[in-house]
């Protein structure tokens, strides 16, 4: 009992995430400090870069809509309608993700004579690893979520503390003992086979190991938009890559600004974590009050994280460019603190609560609207002299309008208000003193650097 009161759902895929975030930085510094050159780690960076790319916005929209279907679905009524308490909707999930794995490893291997990365094309190891990872990887993303499902929280903390460490040492124990980058790649294939071997144990234990089509259909029914929304939204950093080496042409300007446009990772983790949580709670109407409450909640604890942190985080950006990169990267730091004011927007959840209710389409026409205006946005602020920086800004205002006209659906069109999910008070004094801040350290009232 100790444990589930410590970790709930949400907790434990926040610190899951976090746990991830933590490996990946560690093997990057890890591997930075050692032997390897800057070619060897640009080829793990691409792997890695090429794996999620290819695969990241179907992974999401079909997780994401399964949360929702979960036991509220046409498919199955309610526990029991299949003669079962396990869920046959989860291995139908399982066996979705196994379809479009197979799809992008079939395909790639079709493709593979006809491109190159970094030189390597055809039967070259790099890309026929690559495309057994993202062959084997992406099933294995079903795993915390069987968990949260079932209510088995501190499985989740358990199982990512477990696999991440032994993924640290499989990956970064190789270049430690001075062997190839090549090595590292057999490493990540390694735990994702360990996880593969834990994804089956728990298919067996927590799912009806039967097809239905039908379900599929009501699915990917409610997912496809969802993977169109992911595929909308995660390009929007790529479009503004391209913009910037459109417009300029010039490698170090592309370079300033791919230092400096990320947003705070601890932002994106507790965020994230939070909304795909809660969105089971949203799946059913006698519970929205208790979950809008619960989600207000949990958000007002974590704008009393995410903004201080926020704010320490731009104090020190440029002080800390030109240390952890190179005195060049200190223009970086600009574009970053812009990123940073995306906390405002991130810790708004209209788009949990919409996504929870099946509402896919409206989240699809949310991020339409947001590629739709970022591009001409993004050329007026160049236009009207604001270079780099005019980017990152158009990339903060039309997130900014996206999540304003999903809290204005929501109150329009469903009848709920931003207070029922949103401590608003709280949430626009941070934002009102973060933007203040903002302002100091942009016009050097403030300078630590």
């Amino acid at each position: 009992m100790k444990k589930n009161k410590l970790i709930d759902n949400i907790s434990g895929l926040q610190l899951f995430q976090l746990m991830r975030f933590v490996t990946f930085l560690i093997i990057s510094i890890v591997f930075t400090k050692s032997h390897l050159t800057r070619a060897e780690i640009g080829s793990w960076e691409m792997f890695l870069f090429l794996a999620g790319l290819m695969s990241f916005f179907w992974v999401t929209g079909i997780i994401q809509s399964l949360l929702p279907l979960y036991h509220r679905n046409r498919t199955y009524r309610k526990i029991g309608d299949n003669g079962s308490a396990k869920s046959p909707e989860i291995f139908n999930a399982f066996l979705l993700l196994c379809f479009f794995s197979l799809l992008i490893f079939f395909l790639g291997h079709v493709i593979k004579y006809n491109f190159s990365v970094f030189n390597y094309t055809g039967n070259d190891p790099f890309l026929n690893l690559l495309l057994l990872y993202i062959l084997l990887s992406n099933p294995v993303c079903l795993i915390e979520y069987i968990y949260l499902l079932n209510n088995r929280s501190y499985r989740i903390f358990q199982y990512g503390l477990y696999t991440f460490l032994a993924q640290l040492v499989l990956v970064i124990a190789p270049i430690l003992l001075e062997k190839d980058i090549m090595w590292s790649v057999y490493g990540l294939l390694a735990i994702t086979a360990v996880r593969w071997i834990w994804l089956v144990i728990l298919l067996r234990t927590y799912t009806d190991m039967t097809i239905s089509l039908k379900f599929m259909k009501e699915h990917l029914y409610l997912g496809v938009p969802l993977i169109l929304t992911s595929l909308i939204s995660g390009s929007a950093q790529y479009t503004d890559g391209v913009i910037i080496s459109s417009v300029y042409r010039d490698p170090a300007m592309f370079a300033w600004f791919r230092y400096g446009a990320k947003e705070f990772p601890l932002v994106l983790m507790l965020a994230g974590g939070l909304s795909s949580a809660m969105l089971p709670e949203f799946s059913t109407r006698t519970r929205m009050k208790e979950s809008l409450a619960k989600i207000k909640v949990k958000s007002r604890r974590l704008m009393h994280i995410c903004f201080p942190a926020t704010m320490v985080l731009m104090l020190f950006a440029r002080w800390l460019f030109p240390r952890m990169f190179t005195p060049e990267f200190q223009k970086s730091a600009d574009i970053f603190l812009i990123y940073t004011l995306l906390v405002i927007p991130r810790l708004l959840f209209p788009q949990t609560v919409i996504i929870g209710r099946k509402k896919t389409h409206i989240t699809l026409f949310a991020a339409l609207m947001e590629l739709g205006l970022n591009i001409p946005l993004s050329l007026l602020m160049i236009k009207w002299g604001y270079g780099l920086v005019g980017v990152a800004l158009a990339t903060f205002i039309v997130f900014t309008l996206g999540k304003i006209f999903l809290g204005g659906y929501l109150w329009i069109k469903m009848h709920i208000k931003p207070n029922e999910y949103t401590p608003v008070k709280l949430f626009l004094i941070y934002s009102a003193l973060l933007g203040l801040l903002f302002v100091l350290i942009d016009h050097r009232i403030i300078n630590i650097s």
